[in-house]
């Protein structure tokens, strides 16, 4: 989903504060005035939840992972002006204090049962969401498939009904759904003859050929493959003078080699996508599309669908 793994906890008693917390520890609930709102009038005290925070985009009308991380790094003073625009929601999928008690030690069932009884018993509403559970095998495929349409969706979770909740550690399997698209080829890492990264593009509506992501490292065979086919970039390649990231977010720059952006390449992605069409993940090489041009890769922003 794309959202920030966060706990929210409620006060221990009337005066107390809501405090929302990171996955790396931050307290970030002065920049969710309207979550923390919504928890003194709907939570009770001595509450602990694990979820995901995540933010709903009014205008485009869908979650927006750019408008999150807008909200996560504004102070109080812009906070509320920001919430208006961008409002916060909680999608719970654990519960470990409940009035005052803890439960990391009870098994997930147990807990589990326990959250679901915190939504009925006090009718939670928006911005809190249970995040669905099923037992079924069959369900959880046809989530998979289906539930990972929705924008900001990425596949499902699984995790032992038997298992404790450990702080800091991955007790869960994270499977997300991933489809097959295409890109064009725009630089790489490494040297022509043998590339070891590839960095890929999308055409805008003006047709200038924009970043999207990059290939995790290519196996051998699918290198060799890559370099018969690539050719040095000539003059006005519209990446000249672009600096790319060693991964979505970092500040370290990739040594690129631009290429003639004429190749075609089949691609695996996860659901991760960028409002602006960029993944946030690497993707995975599936092969060359020598049949396939520029014009039959899908334009920037539209996702997996052909342009």
């Amino acid at each position: 989903m794309h959202g920030h793994r966060a706990l929210l906890f409620t006060a221990a008693g009337p005066g107390g504060r809501v405090l929302v917390q990171t996955r790396r520890g931050s307290l970030v609930q002065d920049r969710f005035p309207d979550l923390v709102a919504a928890a003194e009038q709907q939570l009770p005290h001595g509450l602990v939840l694990d979820g995901e925070l995540v933010v709903w985009d009014v205008e485009a009308g869908r979650l927006s992972f750019e408008a999150l991380q807008r909200r996560a790094a504004t102070r109080a003073r812009g906070a509320a002006s920001l919430a208006a625009r961008w409002p916060a929601y909680f999608v719970a999928f654990d519960v470990l204090q409940l009035d005052g008690q803890e439960l990391v030690t009870s098994p997930y069932k147990e807990r589990r049962a326990l959250l679901e009884q915190l939504f009925t018993d006090h009718a939670l509403t928006a911005p809190w969401t249970l995040c669905p559970m099923t037992t079924d095998l069959a369900k959880a495929r046809e989530w998979l498939q289906t539930w990972t349409d929705v924008f900001g969706v990425e596949g499902i979770v699984v995790k032992p009904l038997t298992s404790r909740y450990l702080p800091a550690y991955r007790g869960w399997t994270k499977i997300r759904r991933r489809d097959t698209t295409e890109a064009v080829i725009g630089a790489i890492t490494g040297t022509l003859a043998r590339p070891q990264l590839l960095n890929l593009g999308r055409h805008d509506q003006t047709g200038r050929l924009r970043a999207v992501g990059r290939i995790a490292p290519l196996r051998p065979d699918a290198a060799r493959q890559v370099g018969e086919h690539l050719a040095a970039a000539g003059p006005g390649h519209p990446w000249t003078g672009v600096r790319f990231a060693a991964s979505w977010g970092s500040r370290e720059a990739l040594d690129a080699v631009l290429v003639h952006p004429e190749l075609v390449a089949e691609i695996s992605a996860d659901r991760a996508i960028d409002h602006g069409g960029v993944f946030r993940h690497p993707v995975r090489f599936q092969r060359l599309r020598l049949d396939a041009s520029t014009d039959d890769v899908p334009r920037l922003g539209a996702g997996f669908a052909a342009g």
